[in-house]
């Protein structure tokens, strides 16, 4: 999602549109736009809208959502809302592109190459507790990659992230188990992207002490599953940083 942004994104390179959705961006008149200088109180605006889209999302997913009970939100009109984005979809993929974004620099955080020189139960801590935290602490990541009718620039974007990622897991399993054919790891590894979604849904749907209680218990059903197949493999080499 680094490169040219698709033309339903809100912002262009210049700053925030100026439409509010009238298909070519110009006026009645047939008038181009005036170019709207993206300052700092604009930029605290978006940033407001966007705080509010993620609210709302979560509350009623994407489908149910509205423009309006994003507004509502923030605190705002409509039309101040649509000042800077056209529609709903246009908000989605704007946020979607910040979660996505912001989940790339967690995972290369949680799978650095030193991690997979720790014993597996503390090489789990390191690379689980940075994935789970992100989820917790952005919910709207799941209401936006996983629900249904979600912009096709978010999903592409999250199924080629998924997919480097599941790269990222083979890899490290072929470090643990190098002699175990290329078809079983890569099974082992969906199965433990199966069993990590599984238990993440459950620690997000819970609080406080009960949130790490579900946490523990994750790590332990994957220590569990995994660590009979590596117990008797040698230390793993860590592999290039990706």
């Amino acid at each position: 999602m680094g490169g040219a942004r698709d033309a339903r994104n809100p912002r262009d390179a210049g700053g925030a549109r100026d439409t509010r959705g009238t298909g070519d961006g110009a006026d009645g008149a047939g008038r181009a736009p005036r170019p709207r200088r993206r300052q700092a109180r604009g930029e605290a605006r978006i940033a407001q809208l966007l705080k509010a889209a993620a609210s709302v999302f979560c509350t009623t997913g994407y489908t149910a959502a509205s423009t309006n009970a994003i507004a509502r939100e923030a605190g705002v009109s409509p039309g101040t809302l649509y000042q800077f984005f056209p529609n709903k979809e246009a908000i989605a993929v704007e946020l979607g592109d910040q979660l996505l974004n912001r989940w790339r620099e967690t995972y290369g955080a949680a799978f650095l190459p030193d991690h997979l020189t720790l014993p597996l139960d503390r090489m789990l801590d390191a690379v689980l507790d940075p994935l789970i935290t992100f989820n917790c602490e952005n919910p709207a990541f799941t209401a936006l990659m996983h629900g249904p009718e979600i912009p096709g620039m978010i999903t592409q974007g999250h199924d080629a992230l998924h997919m480097t990622m599941l790269n990222r897991v083979e890899t490290i399993l072929g470090g643990y188990l190098p002699d175990t054919p290329p078809a079983q790891i890569a099974r082992i590894a969906n199965m433990i992207f199966i069993l990590f979604k599984g238990g993440l849904d459950l620690i997000m749907a819970h609080e406080g002490e009960e949130r790490d209680a579900y946490t523990r218990e994750l790590k332990t059903a994957l220590l569990r599953y995994l660590e009979p197949l590596v117990c008797d493999a040698p230390l793993p080499t860590p592999p290039n940083a990706a």
